[in-house]
């Protein structure tokens, strides 16, 4: 699985084969799921190798977290072609399940909601995108090849070939309170009256 992580990383970045391997060398993508798939193969050891390796493990998990800001559970189960493409503010729980394939980016978190009965974790299907920000919790289902837009809070269900996003921007002007003489970037001022 760790080879198709990899692989993920090294086909999105350019130039020479040299240089996509530096780049997967560097990548704190490839760090944190390095990190999840040798704690989560450690699970399934005898204890003698749990004993020499878990203080090993502990020390790579901690290090993904204060540096980078990347904390996925090494309990969570997660299909090969895992990919991170910005690092910082990533939460994935123990009990969360995600397809092959995906992509998730800074600012997400895949968490446990609900009580009693409908408390749980997601389950994600393959080639699911999960856009900067995105917070998906609680006992639901994602369908395969859905794209969960930024900023998106997801608390249902949604089927396959979906696209999940939140409303449109909205630009509100208040005339007079921040016009200035030069036009602004954007043009977002409201043109001042000639006297």
């Amino acid at each position: 699985m760790i080879k198709q992580d990899v692989l993920r990383t090294y086909v999105s970045e350019e130039g020479s084969p040299f240089k996509k391997i530096i780049e997967c060398y560097r990548s704190p993508g490839v760090h944190a799921i390095t990190v999840f798939r040798f704690g989560h193969w450690l699970l399934a050891r005898p204890l003698p190798v749990k004993l020499l390796l878990t203080p090993l493990y502990l020390w790579l998990d901690h290090r993904m977290r204060a540096k980078w800001g990347i904390q996925i559970q090494r309990r969570a189960r997660i299909g090969a072609g895992f990919y991170i493409g910005h690092y910082g503010g990533i939460f994935v729980s123990d009990r969360a399940t995600i397809g092959e394939n995906c992509n998730i980016s800074q600012g997400v978190t895949v968490g446990v909601a609900g009580e009693g009965a409908r408390r749980g974790a997601p389950q994600i299907g393959n080639n699911v995108y999960m856009g900067p920000g995105a917070k998906i919790n609680g006992k639901i289902r994602i369908g395969n090849n859905v794209k969960i837009g930024p900023n998106a809070v997801v608390t249902h269900n949604i089927p396959d070939d979906a696209l999940v996003h939140v409303r449109p921007m909205q630009v509100v002007v208040f005339p007079g309170r921040y016009a200035r003489d030069d036009a602004s970037p954007c043009n977002l001022t409201t043109p001042r009256r000639s006297r």
